[in-house]
């Protein structure tokens, strides 16, 4: 089974924005861009454990990334280092990734950010390119294990990525930005309620994005949700987080994944707050206190350093009495 819709580019949801590579509005220019395998001059060839990721679940890059590496069950092929949330350089780097950079560009000035996919035999950095290291790790280590990336599917999987980068994130954070004019925020909510009713049509006749198994089509929109919910929604008005909520099929399918163990049990909602907190200089709005979804019910255990096979409840912590919009009433 396949749902049709999501192969539609976001820009034929909405006037706004015209369509550009995926998440250029929050993705740095990577540092390092190589890859496994591609081809027998780089060097990169795909060996067990001679490659190792750095991750900070808290940051969207990094979350698809373990959110992968675990679906495709590469602990023992790739292990990784697990960052802080907060980077802890003034230039926003983690200092613990330096000797890395240092060693793989001479007189490398920049912040050294993460995620990274370093090489343990040269001791240098591979790639700093979040897309590119989730599809080399599928392709190269990923064996007979999920297919994150079905062959023939790809212009789907990039038209979901899209979709979710412009219609979703640039849209939620122009509908929030508190220097814009109330014609522009409102131009912006159109296109991600746009973008949303898009989705929810999709998810309400199938249960996941491009396929009846999960692809990294659905990685990248849960981990979008979940940005959606725990860092956008704070710049939001009431009325416009609980017209987000008003996607049924698309909340509940967010809260299916949350209690998958590769999904929910690399979700940090501590730490995407401390984060979002430490890098965030907007104007905190009244859907701060709109919660769609209680995460920290739905996720499971932290698959930090075991798997958890079952979701174990948390105790409920509920927003502001009233508050809680339709998405996650029992």
């Amino acid at each position: 089974m396949s749902s049709t819709p999501l192969t539609t580019d976001p820009a034929h949801a909405s006037p706004h924005p015209a369509p550009s590579p995926a998440h250029t509005s929050a993705r740095p220019v990577p540092a390092f861009r190589g890859r496994i395998g591609r081809d027998a001059r780089s060097g990169h060839y795909a060996v067990p454990r001679r490659y190792r990721l750095h991750l900070s679940p808290a940051d969207p890059d990094g979350l698809r990334i373990a959110v992968t590496h675990s679906l495709l069950g590469l602990d023992r092929v790739c292990p990784v280092t697990f960052l802080p949330a907060v980077p802890d350089c003034p230039d926003g780097g983690h200092s613990a990734l330096r000797p890395l950079y240092d060693a793989s560009a001479h007189r490398y000035t920049g912040p050294a950010l993460a995620p990274v996919l370093s090489d343990d035999w040269s001791g240098r950095i591979v790639s700093t390119y979040g897309p590119d290291i989730a599809r080399d790790l599928a392709r190269h280590f990923g064996g007979g294990r999920t297919a994150l990336y079905p062959c023939g599917r790809e212009s789907e999987i990039d038209a979901v990525e899209r979709m979710c980068a412009q219609g979703v994130e640039e849209a939620a954070q122009h509908a929030g930005a508190a220097g814009a004019g109330e014609a522009e925020r409102a131009a912006a909510l159109d296109t991600l309620l746009g973008t949303l009713g898009v989705l929810e049509r999709g998810l309400g006749a199938h249960p996941y994005l491009i396929s009846d198994r999960i692809t990294a089509a659905d990685v990248e929109l849960w981990v979008t949700l979940v940005q959606l919910d725990t860092v956008h929604r704070h710049h939001l008005d009431a009325a416009a987080v609980h017209r987000v909520a008003d996607h049924p099929a698309l909340w509940a399918y967010a809260r299916r994944l949350a209690a998958h163990p590769a999904f929910g049990g690399h979700l940090d909602l501590d730490a995407i707050n401390r984060r979002h907190h430490a890098r965030c200089q907007g104007l905190e709005a009244a859907g701060a206190a709109v919660q769609i979804l209680d995460w920290a019910t739905h996720a499971t255990p932290s698959t930090r350093p075991t798997h958890s096979t079952q979701p174990t409840p948390s105790p409920r912590t509920s927003p502001a009495p009233g508050a809680r919009p339709q998405a996650d009433r029992p």
